[in-house]
């Protein structure tokens, strides 16, 4: 066990996703077990510039277990990305003597953090927090499982209008380079069709795929569309291009946005964020740095910065092949 961490300050950057409260709180908690002090820091990086820090003990995170989004408040800062104000940053750290730093985020949060341990040469630990699930080095990001199961949610809510009217529904998630809201969402919920940035299904065989629904002997249908995928980045128009080419349906258009980010987090998110949160402050102590906590097959990883940020998850086409089955 490492004897020069005494103090770790933790924070959340980028967007925000349900369960970062439950990783702070973990944290907070493995800190006091080891006899730690620990320093929460509001506003992500900006925060750190300026040293907007509080002590957190066992009791200062009570209740937040529970909560969505992160109490630490989120910010995106332009300043951290200059070397005066990672610089300004490092300062800070050194007058509160905090000796260890865990970030809560995504891969923009984990450059940052990369960046940073290389020039000062400071200990720092990341925890995928984010609801795309788009980080390389684990299996699921803190918010995804919440994230999934408020987009069923709503689809199931949309298909009983959608039914009543004989409707076809567009239904906008996030994603805006990845499609796995989207894909595992779409499956979940029943949909028609599914539309992600990884595969390009286009307006024709689009068209042809409802035409096959319709003769099928469906009289709604509901189209889960990433907001990242080519065809489906302007919705409107491409509800538009639908009622053009297929007028047997009525068209209408739902674009779930930020509650997606919202919410309780599920009980799978809150214990992933849990075993999360103690495993950095272990791997802290450990004496390693400049690392992902992630997690596969349900055990306990580590990657590195570098390829966490540098690499990408494979779209995982037999979920692909299970969608365009359960479809027909």
């Amino acid at each position: 066990m490492s004897q020069t961490i005494k103090k770790i300050a933790v924070l959340t950057s980028g967007g925000d996703a349900p369960g970062m409260n439950a990783a702070i709180r973990a944290v907070v908690r493995a800190c006091a077990f080891h006899k730690l002090d620990c320093v929460g820091v509001f506003r992500g990086y900006e925060g750190l510039i300026e040293g907007d820090f509080k002590p957190l003990g066992p009791r200062s995170v009570k209740n937040i277990i529970n909560k969505g989004g992160t109490f630490l408040k989120s910010a995106r800062s332009q300043e951290f990305r200059t070397k005066e104000g990672r610089k300004k940053a490092f300062e800070q750290l050194k007058k509160e003597n905090i000796n260890a730093l865990v970030v809560i985020g995504g891969d923009g949060t984990f450059t940052g953090a990369s960046i940073f341990t290389e020039e000062f040469n400071f200990p720092i630990v990341g925890l995928p927090g984010t609801i795309d699930n788009d980080i390389y080095g684990t299996d699921v990001t803190i918010g995804y499982d919440t994230a999934l199961n408020t987009v069923v949610e709503a689809i199931d809510k949309i298909r009983d209008t959608a039914n009543s009217h004989n409707r076809l529904f567009l239904v906008e998630v996030m994603g805006r380079n990845a499609g796995n809201i989207a894909l595992n969402a779409g499956i979940g919920a029943g949909a028609e069709e599914i539309l992600i940035p990884e595969e390009n299904l286009g307006h024709d065989r689009l068209i042809e795929s409802l035409k096959r629904s319709k003769k099928s002997g469906k009289t709604s249908s509901i189209i889960v569309v990433s907001e990242g995928d080519q065809i489906g980045k302007n919705i409107l128009k491409l509800a538009d291009y639908i009622e053009k080419n297929l007028n047997e349906y009525e068209v209408r258009v739902t674009v779930l946005g930020h509650i997606q980010r919202g919410g309780a987090p599920s009980c799978y998110d809150r214990v992933l964020a849990s075993r999360l949160g103690v495993s950095a402050v272990d791997t802290l102590l450990d004496g390693k740095s400049n690392i992902m906590i992630g997690i596969s097959h349900n055990q306990i990883t580590t990657v590195p910065f570098s390829e966490a940020i540098k690499s990408s998850n494979d779209l995982d086409l037999e979920l692909v092949r299970v969608a365009d089955i359960t479809s027909v």
